[in-house]
């Protein structure tokens, strides 16, 4: 490159100019259908992105405020997608399930609302005798070390199973219910 030649402009994945060098807001949008194409966000975990990314908070917010308005950004949709996702995968049970939205930025009220109804609509020892047949298709209550139990006790209380649930488990092995 001769020395009096400007650098080439920066380009995006897309080959167009970078968002510092275009339409600020058009910049956010594009970033935000991007991030909302790949999976559900909050308000607040797209805030947080976009935010990191380098968009002004006035673009992030007006920007937050019409995919609110338009449907493509939905707190609820987020939260009760995610609480499917977690009792299915075993990931979180119970008061755990409120601690996660609220960590990704669902109003407690939310939070409580969704995991509450989501957790009475499912047998707790159900969940618990399916989630360790799966993640530990060799444990038997009845012959396991106390090693063992303490490890799958500990294991399953930090997925948010209530002692007395696990308890039940670990003493009447998988007749429970």
């Amino acid at each position: 490159m001769p020395r009096g030649d400007a650098p080439p402009a920066r380009q995006n994945r897309q080959t167009g100019p970078s968002h510092e060098e275009r339409d600020p807001a058009a910049a956010a949008r594009d970033c935000a259908y991007r991030l909302l194409a790949r999976r559900d966000h909050s308000a607040a975990e797209l805030r947080r992105k976009l935010l990191q990314r380098g968009f002004q908070d006035e673009i992030v917010q007006a920007l937050l405020d019409r995919l609110t308005e338009s449907g493509f950004l939905n707190d609820r949709r987020f939260a009760e997608r995610w609480v499917e996702a977690a009792l299915t995968s075993g990931r979180s049970f119970g008061p755990r399930l409120r601690m996660e939205l609220q960590r990704r930025g669902i109003a407690s009220e939310l939070a409580a609302e969704v995991s509450a109804r989501a957790t009475t609509e499912i047998d707790e020892h159900a969940a618990l005798r399916e989630l360790v047949a799966r993640k530990m298709p060799a444990f038997d209550p009845l012959t396991a070390s106390d090693r063992e139990r303490r490890r799958i006790f500990g294991y399953l209380q930090r997925r948010g199973f209530s002692t007395a649930a696990i308890i039940s488990l670990l003493r009447a092995g998988t007749e429970t219910g």
